[in-house]
């Protein structure tokens, strides 16, 4: 801050010259005190100069809404949502998002740190203020192929980018817990840059929790229970709480939520399509959750501003005092929390579900072509078995975790598979696209109910290589060419046709297209995966299939190395 923008500053705050923007007859949440009282707003060069009653340049009535400080999503990663930074800003804004702190893993697994720079200059054409966490688990596992490694050395000269603001959810827990020393070497360079490192601990508990903590590890958002949040409070984490498009903990952990550890208590998305911004929007809707199970407004907003603010040291907002930012939000009232109008830094950028600034693009060639796939045919997808007795990965209802069965196939004389229409069982494969090995590897996946066709995939968790289910090796083969053709994306086809397909031309994750016309064509892939697919009623065909190659999540994964027990934490043969 200049001297003459401090002396500006101090004069607004003391009646001596009008503000640049006054918005008059507010009910102010102070999120300090926890008193909602009636004034006037002052903004002096996008910071509160005060709040009593003052004049200005420019006044905006409030006409007695309440006014609190801009929301802040704790955790959220933006290729999930399908869209791009500068897209992502334009449909969080106006349900009253001022800033999120983003974890880049996934476009970072697929094209290394060129894919963070993108991320960063692309933030920049956006109000949304997007703070970043630099990945730490790159590749997620050793067990499939990668666009990227890095480690400790490569992550010190990202580390000082003021943007990055720490160490983003260290998800290898085991090698923490275990002081794996190429992991100390990550964990000691985030800390010699002054850096926090978030959490991705699920199910850990007792001396292994302990030691989790002992690492310095600030937040985790993997609680599902009371007991896992309350135990992760009592060492000393924050606990970020997830409503997110896949995974919702938060009504269940409001339960654990009491006035003496609100404070450590933060609201997260992890993951938000367009879909659900659209129709149940984004913090204001967990802020509606908060009030259904009985949690008072000032505690709930004070979750979604100041408690996030202090977490992260972002000493500059997540309030409405003198000298903070001003990112303000005015809600109709504090049941729907209907968002009538955000600025940021005393910027106006939404008024009644509107984005009010002009979207600037960044260019995207520098993580375009990204799906880099080898010899790829038909004769691929030959499996050569042996035996008719094999491993099947069973796709159980509502979730990503799946069982390690075995099952009696059907093979012709040359032991390749031949698919029985009584039987749910197909075939699936992982195919790299990263680094040119040419590799692919088969499986058997129970549950998915495709009928006729194929699905391909280039999100496929956490290394995003190829995923492809289908009826017949002739339908995946034709899947894999075709998504191959469009630069990655989801492609559906069926007799040879390509019956809806959405191309995600930003590292394969992400498209440059509207958040509405991802919603769209996410609609159409579903019906037509439904209606001319056969895929089972119960199961979300994209989401389901992308992440049946996570091989961190129980039972058994395919990846582009092989099938994987993930409980053996090893490669298993398909035959049983």
């Amino acid at each position: 801050m200049k001297k003459e923008t401090l002396k500006k500053l101090i004069d607004v705050a003391a009646g001596r010259i009008p503000a640049d923007l006054v918005i008059k007859n507010c009910k102010v949440m102070n999120v300090f005190s926890g008193e909602i009282t009636s004034g006037d707003i002052a903004v002096s060069d996008g910071m509160i100069a005060g709040i009593g009653t003052y004049e200005g340049k420019e006044t905006v009535d409030a006409k007695g809404r309440y006014a609190a400080p801009g929301l802040i999503d704790s955790h959220i990663h933006i290729e999930s949502s399908y869209v791009s930074p500068e897209e992502i800003g334009r449909l969080l804004v106006p349900h009253g998002a001022t800033t999120i702190i983003a974890d880049p893993h996934e476009i970072v697994n697929v094209c290394g740190l060129r894919g963070l720079e993108y991320m960063l200059e692309a933030a920049k054409g956006t109000a949304l203020d997007i703070k970043y966490v630099l990945p730490s688990c790159v590749p997620a596992t050793p067990f499939e192929h990668a666009g990227a490694v890095i480690n400790a050395p490569e992550m010190e000269e990202p580390l000082q980018i003021e943007e990055i603001l720490g160490l983003g959810e260290f998800m290898n827990f085991p090698g923490v817990i275990q002081a794996e020393d190429g992991v100390l070497d990550k964990l000691m360079a985030a800390k010699n840059a002054g850096k926090f490192i978030d959490g991705h601990g699920p199910g850990i508990a007792g001396k292994e929790l302990n030691a989790y903590a002992a690492a310095g590890i600030l937040a985790d958002h993997e609680c599902s229970t009371v007991e896992e949040m309350k135990a992760r409070l009592e060492n000393g984490m924050y606990i970020l709480m997830r409503q997110g498009s896949a995974c919702h903990n938060l009504r269940t952990l409001l339960a654990g939520v009491t006035e003496q550890n609100s404070r450590r208590c933060l609201l997260c998305s992890d993951d938000r399509q367009p879909k659900t911004i659209l129709h149940e929007g984004h913090l204001d809707n967990h802020l509606r959750i908060c009030i259904e199970e009985g949690l008072d407004a000032m505690t709930a907003v004070r979750m979604a501003t100041l408690n996030a603010a202090e977490c992260f040291g972002l000493k500059d907002r997540g309030a409405l005092a003198p000298g903070y930012r001003a990112d303000i939000v005015l809600f109709d009232d504090l049941k729907d929390f209907h968002v009538n109008r955000v600025w940021i830094e005393g910027r106006a950028v939404a008024e009644e579900g509107t984005y009010l600034p002009k979207i600037c693009p960044h260019e995207i060639s520098s993580v375009k072509g990204s799906v880099v796939v080898k010899d790829f045919s038909k004769e691929k997808l030959k499996m050569h078995l042996k035996s008719d007795f094999v491993h099947v990965i069973e796709i159980l209802p509502g979730g990503v975790v799946t069982k390690k069965e075995t099952a009696q196939i059907k093979l012709d004389e040359k032991g390749e598979f031949v698919r029985e229409a009584e039987k749910d069982i197909v075939k699936v494969a992982v195919v790299e696209r990263h680094q040119g090995t040419g590799n692919v590897a088969c499986g058997f996946l129970k549950g998915y109910g495709i009928k006729e066709g194929a699905v391909a995939l280039s999100i496929a968790h956490d290394s995003h290589n190829i995923i492809v289910v289908g009826v017949s090796d002739e339908e995946m083969t034709f899947a894999v060419e075709e998504l191959v053709r469009q630069e990655g994306g989801i492609v559906l086809v069926k007799e040879g046709e390509v019956i809806e397909r959405m191309p995600l031309p930003i590292a394969g994750l992400m498209s440059d297209q509207s958040g509405e016309w991802v919603d769209e064509k996410l609609t159409a892939i579903h019906e037509k995966a439904y209606s001319e697919l056969g895929i089972c009623g119960d199961v979300e065909p994209v989401m389901t299939l992308c992440f049946m190659s996570l091989a961190v999540i129980p039972e058994l994964k395919l990846t582009d190395m092989g099938l994987f027990d993930v409980t053996s934490f090893s490669f298993i043969p398909v035959e049983a």
